[in-house]
């Protein structure tokens, strides 16, 4: 041993500690990830104290390691949970966005429709008294429908408003003529002189353009932040892929087998993850886009023109000047009527005089002024809530081409976007190599790290795609003032749960792929095996220092 000299006596013990302290290390290390795999509620007896030989491990790489294969598969499971339920979070938030704005509309619209209601009875049973309350069922009828238009559809809101008018002309052609017998065909013919008249001036034109309008964008609007609140809600619950649970599996949990239980995924080597996870996710983007520009731009028309609240307030105000104008000019329309569908026959006289006195309708008709009149319904105003609706929408642009993005920002999931160096690149302790691929389906053939099938698209996608495409015709429609049929999409729209698939369009993506090289791939798997087993370099260091030996001994 004396003649080996002393620097060689020194290399070797130098070599010797090394190689201890690597495997107090290696020690410590499965210790730690012993730790945090109980803290998850896992048997304790599934992880070992110190490393084992990595021959079992199907996902994570081989060699030595701090995993068995019970670990391997519970963190399989672990990684898919982590992922749904940070995936879920996500989408939460902007489910509880539209559902707390579609309840608030609807109780507005609602409750606006109540008050309108309430208003019109109590300002006609001043105004009119026992006239109006004989025929108060016809001012019931036309709210009914208006109510019924708003919960079910299925109500030609033109025909119903000119039905109300018609019906109106009949009650109010008799009480004017109340000296007359007036049989069923007679009052047919009265209606038929409706449009040629006009015994209510230009209210009815006027008040049917503007309830049209207003209950058509104000409907569908309410229906639109439904369905938006449904989509989210279903495309939430995600099911992945046995694909991309094994890439989630590798990024989350794979670097905890080698004792890294610090170092976090690169963010760029999460994103191609979540957009490979994602990829019937990323396919909605176009038609959420189109659909929530389809919001806006009704939204704007319901600050403006088609402001619901400014039609129903003084619907009560509106239908009474159609009254007072048909009054006024009863005499006139009268003759015309009689000259077309004939002179009526008179009542006897004793039922003449009965018919006046219970009518009293010249006395009843006046102006009315109420002092007070509801501005607003459940405690806001349309002006309030469409504001606040426009700002939600405008956030939720562009929410599923960022969605990956989104998740990988969770401190969770990954390393933050400026730590290259020092995060979990799959293999190894550094950078991420691969440019991120693009959102979508049609993107992921080079995606390199999950292997999705582009062929098969998710049915519940496709749905939630339809179901968008169909609402932002609506949308259109709506903005346009035209009125548009709904049908219940809820069958259409059900589903499990979306796992890999996409839409039959290309889907545009919020990044453009890089595409990779074989040169490029070398260069990633260099750095893999720079970044390998940190135990390895005493080993080295001992093999390094026995061939000094020999070289040293030899030069003796």
């Amino acid at each position: 041993m004396a003649r080996f000299g002393l620097p060689a006596l020194l290399c070797l013990l130098a070599a010797l500690s090394a190689a201890l302290l690597a495997a107090e290390l290696k020690s410590k290390s499965c210790s730690e990830v012993r730790r945090l795999y109980v803290s998850k509620g896992f048997n304790k007896n599934d992880a070992p104290l110190h490393e084992i030989n990595g021959d079992h491990l199907k996902i994570c790489p081989q060699g030595y390691t701090c995993c068995s294969q019970e670990m391997e598969e519970k963190y399989s499971l672990q990684s898919k949970d982590d992922f749904k339920n940070v995936v879920n979070e996500q989408c939460n938030h902007l489910q509880a966005v539209f559902a707390s704005r579609y309840k608030k509309f609807d109780e507005f619209f609602k409750e606006l429709l109540e008050n309108a209601e309430k208003s019109l009875n109590d300002m006609f049973v001043k105004t009119y008294g026992r006239l109006y309350m004989q025929n108060s069922e016809l001012f019931k009828d036309l709210f009914v429908e208006l109510k019924r238009y708003y919960v079910v559809g299925n109500v030609n809101l033109e025909e119903m408003l000119n039905d109300f008018w018609v019906r109106l002309l009949e009650r109010m052609f008799r009480l004017v003529n109340s000296q007359y017998h007036f049989t069923d065909e007679y009052l047919e013919c009265v209606s038929k002189y409706t449009e040629q008249l006009k015994p209510f001036g230009d209210v009815p034109r006027k008040l049917k353009l503007q309830v049209t309008r207003a209950f058509v964008a104000a409907r569908t609007f309410a229906q639109g932040l439904a369905v938006a609140r449904d989509v989210v809600s279903k495309v939430s619950v995600v099911n992945p892929t046995a694909q991309c649970t094994q890439a989630l599996l590798k990024m989350s949990y794979c670097s905890h087998c080698r004792g890294l239980v610090t170092v976090k995924p690169c963010y760029n080597y999460c994103s191609n993850i979540m957009r490979g996870c994602l990829a019937n996710q990323g396919d909605l983007e176009f038609e959420w886009n189109n659909f929530i520009d389809a919001m806006l731009m009704v939204a704007e028309r319901l600050e403006g023109p088609f402001n619901i609240e400014s039609v129903m307030d003084p619907i009560d105000v509106k239908i009474s000047d159609a009254i007072m104008n048909m009054q006024e000019n009863s005499v006139q329309v009268s003759q015309k009527v009689f000259q077309g569908c004939g002179q009526p026959k008179p009542l006897p006289a004793g039922r003449i005089s009965r018919s006046i006195s219970e009518s009293t309708f010249s006395a009843r008709f006046r102006p009315y002024h109420p002092e007070e009149r509801p501005t607003t319904a459940a405690g806001t105003s349309l002006d309030r809530l469409v504001t606040d609706v426009k700002e939600k929408l405008k956030q939720a642009k562009k929410f599923w081409s960022s969605l990956p993005s989104n998740v990988c920002n969770d401190e969770r999931m990954a390393a933050g976007n400026g730590n290259e160096e020092d995060c979990w690149n799959g293999k190894g302790r550094s950078r991420y190599l691969f440019a991120v691929t693009g959102n979508g389906l049609a993107n992921q053939g080079n995606n390199p790290e999950v292997q999705v099938d582009t062929s098969k698209p998710d049915i519940l996608i496709l749905r939630q795609i339809m179901a968008l495409r169909v609402m932002t015709s609506k949308m259109k429609n709506a903005y346009n003032g035209n009125d548009v049929d709904f049908f219940d999409i809820s069958d259409e729209s059900s589903g499990e749960g979306s796992g890999s698939g996409c839409e039959y369009q290309q889907c545009p993506s919020e990044f453009e792929y890089n595409a990779t090289d074989h040169a490029g791939k070398s260069a990633h798997d260099k750095a893999d095996s720079a970044g390998a087993r940190p135990g390895v370099q005493p080993y080295l260091l001992a093999v390094f220092c026995i061939v000094f030996l020999v070289v040293q001994r030899e030069w003796r």
